[in-house]
């Protein structure tokens, strides 16, 4: 295998991890818009349901990025919950601020992925995975500052 290959392969594979973070981000952020309870709530259920939307818009583009490149990718609920980084909630009586905080940080790790897939994509002379990952982080970096300042 060339280096360009080894670079290709770390690349798809940093996909699909951003892959199945991207689906358990969507789960986690829809539980709590259905679970969030509060002095917040109306405002707190329409941002959960807004941010997810937008999340569960990244899952098809992000594959077909993979697909693009040669790769497969994930195939079931196993295989997102064995690449995912993103840890689960189901606590369904958790503080919305809890709540907020979590997506907060969940966000803010999706963001610092983002950016490690597109110095992947570069390493592997990528440029469609490259741009189009500028746009995804700073989708995920306007969820992270909405949620941080709900937090402040």
């Amino acid at each position: 295998m060339t280096s360009k290959d080894n670079s290709k392969a770390a690349l798809i594979d940093s996909l699909n991890g951003l892959l199945a973070d991207t689906f358990a981000l969507y789960v986690k952020t829809k539980n709590f818009h259905w679970h969030v309870r509060g002095p917040q709530f109306h405002d707190l259920h329409l941002l959960f349901d807004a941010q997810a939307t937008e999340v569960f818009g990244l899952t098809d583009l992000i594959a077909e990025r993979v697909r693009k490149l040669g790769g497969t990718t994930l195939t079931s609920i196993g295989s997102i919950a064995a690449k995912t980084s993103i840890k689960d909630e189901d606590d369904t009586r958790l503080d919305a601020m809890a709540m907020v905080k979590e997506l907060f940080e969940d966000n803010s790790a999706y963001v610092a992925s983002l950016k490690a897939t597109k110095e992947l994509a570069g390493e592997a002379g990528d440029n469609a995975t490259d741009g189009i990952i500028d746009d995804w982080t700073d989708q995920a970096e306007q969820r992270a500052w909405f949620l941080r300042e709900i937090i402040a």
